[in-house]
């Protein structure tokens, strides 16, 4: 993620700690923008349910087919890939950059892009491939905040306006603006920051507040899973957390090594009404192994699993994880828009009762957090991040120095190693 120190729109006092005056007036824009990316994510997502309600109830109901039988399924998979398909051939600008060469440093688009991109992701959320909203909502938020902000203010950097707009899409994906504060002080930590951290984190934790604030007003998201509560930790805890969490890691580094493959095999079929449609019925088959908590980014399904933590074998659990890495994998690869932060968390949350089930010893909200931590290490190589969507899940403190315990071994595993991010030429980044 890119977040320079002039992360404010107006340029920053060249004084070793930025004066009140000079931070002030960034407040009214960053707030600006927080409300505006939350309302673009609230939209988005609102459209791709009532889509998703109509495409997996009303339409199999009417025809009387099962909604989530295998035969669907692979019908409305094949059918996401052909509609996505055609908005990337025929939309001004084909709905933005090849997603595997995207992450949470969004680039600005043209505006011209932006209606395609949004329809492609809204098909992708309603239709079923394993990715979640958030790379293109940022890339999105980002091109309208620097487009109307340098408009406005045209002295302005273009930096500031980008970092705005990322940490109020964080802020209001996550529901809060710890997640935008972590991301920024870890992009920051590679900086020479003019004046204190503080002065650099004023504007975009003003708009990542004001993102999850309008987030939690309009839609009340909650991460907190409800797992069995977790008490004090004990030794058996801490022996679990570096087991699973490395495991996670280990098991996230298999997409990670497997994504340039797969990429370039979906890459030689040239077009995307070949890429799509073929990686859609790529995923219909993978729904059929795994079942329909496969399908989607992930959330209301892990919500599902985390009801009834026993109501799967250890076997199942296996087999929702590895289905469901495979298909973030191939959507991700084949050309469908979206994040696979949201994805990841699924996987996580599966090997981790898969774990419990397993290992009866191993309590569920550990081999969750655990795990769900590898697995976002592997994939986004986002460490803050991780943490706090692995604790968030359990929403106990306790659980906190198990993983920062746990996060050692399992960075020294991906440390250094490719990333789940290609390069224009299809090489992994490092």
């Amino acid at each position: 993620m890119r977040v320079a120190q002039d992360s404010a729109p107006p340029a920053p006092s060249a004084a070793p700690g930025a004066a009140a005056r000079t931070l002030l007036p960034t407040l009214v824009p960053a707030l600006l923008v927080g409300v505006v990316t939350s309302l673009v994510l609230l939209a988005v997502g609102t459209a791709a349910e009532e889509l998703q309600d109509v495409l997996w109830e009303t339409v199999p109901d009417a025809l009387g087919v099962g909604r989530y039988s295998v035969l669907w399924m692979f019908v409305m998979l094949v059918a996401t890939g052909v509609a996505v398909g055609l908005v990337v051939w025929k939309a001004p600008g084909h709905a933005g950059p090849d997603p595997a060469t995207t992450g949470l440093d969004a680039p600005v688009l043209p505006l011209t892009v932006l209606p395609g991109l949004l329809l492609a992701t809204a098909f992708v959320l309603a239709g079923g491939p394993s990715l979640g909203p958030e790379n293109p909502i940022i890339a999105v938020n980002v091109s309208l905040a620097v487009r109307v902000g340098l408009r406005a203010f045209p002295r302005t950097r273009q930096s500031g306006w980008v970092a705005l707009a990322e940490a109020g899409t964080i802020g209001a994906l996550f529901g809060t603006p710890v997640a935008a504060a972590l991301v920024i002080s870890e992009a920051l930590a590679g900086q020479r920051i003019k004046g204190q951290l503080w002065d650099s984190l004023f504007a975009p934790l003003a708009a990542a507040g004001a993102g999850a604030l309008t987030t939690a007003l309009v839609s009340e998201p909650s991460f907190d899973l409800r797992l069995p509560p977790f008490g004090r930790p004990g030794w058996g805890d801490l022996l679990a957390s570096l087991v699973v969490a490395p495991v996670g890691a280990a098991l996230g580094m298999c997409a990670v090594y497997a994504f340039p493959h797969v990429h370039r095999a979906f890459a030689r079929l040239r077009h995307p009404m070949l890429m799509l449609p073929v990686g859609g019925a790529v995923l219909g088959a993978l729904a059929a192994l795994g079942g329909h908590l496969t399908l989607f980014k992930g959330l209301d399904e892990v919500a599902e699993l985390a009801r009834d933590p026993d109501g799967w074998t250890a076997g199942e659990f296996a087999t929702m994880t590895v289905v469901k890495l495979a298909a973030l994998l191939v959507a991700a690869s084949c050309g469908f828009r979206g994040g696979r932060i949201f994805p990841s968390v699924f996987v996580g949350t599966a090997l981790g009762l898969g774990a419990h089930a397993l290992v009866p010893g191993v309590q569920p909200a550990v081999g969750v957090a655990a795990a769900v931590l590898g697995v976002l290490l592997a994939v986004t190589r986002q460490g803050w991040v991780s943490l706090f969507v692995a604790a968030v899940l359990v929403s106990s403190p306790s659980v906190i120095a198990l993983l920062c315990i746990a996060s050692l071994p399992a960075w020294l595993l991906v440390t250094g190693r490719p990333h789940m991010q290609l390069r224009e030429d299809g090489t992994a980044v490092r």
